[in-house]
């Protein structure tokens, strides 16, 4: 099954991000690496919000991920929500 993880930035989120960053990305890459995470990235406009897209069995996986997230521990993303996705077209 396919989720989107929607994360929502605080609005300085651009300079808040860069003390957390390196423990993100290596956080995302692992997670692509296993074959989970399949895109990741923030969104042009508004520049506040972020999308990753994971392939898993459940949402375990990805709530598992948010929660670990420095983004997320250390308030950079001020909410997050989990989505499944019904992919028509893969």
């Amino acid at each position: 099954m396919y989720y989107v993880l929607f994360y929502k930035f605080v609005t300085n989120y651009l300079e808040a991000r860069a003390s957390f960053r390196a423990d993100h990305l290596r956080l995302a890459q692992d997670a692509k690496s296993r074959g989970e995470l399949i895109l990741a990235g923030a969104l042009e406009d508004p520049k506040d919000e972020g999308m990753l897209i994971f392939k898993v069995a459940d949402e375990t996986t990805v709530k598992l991920f948010a929660e670990q997230d420095t983004y997320v521990i250390n308030g950079i993303v001020k909410h997050w929500q989990i989505c499944q996705w019904n992919v028509a077209i893969d």
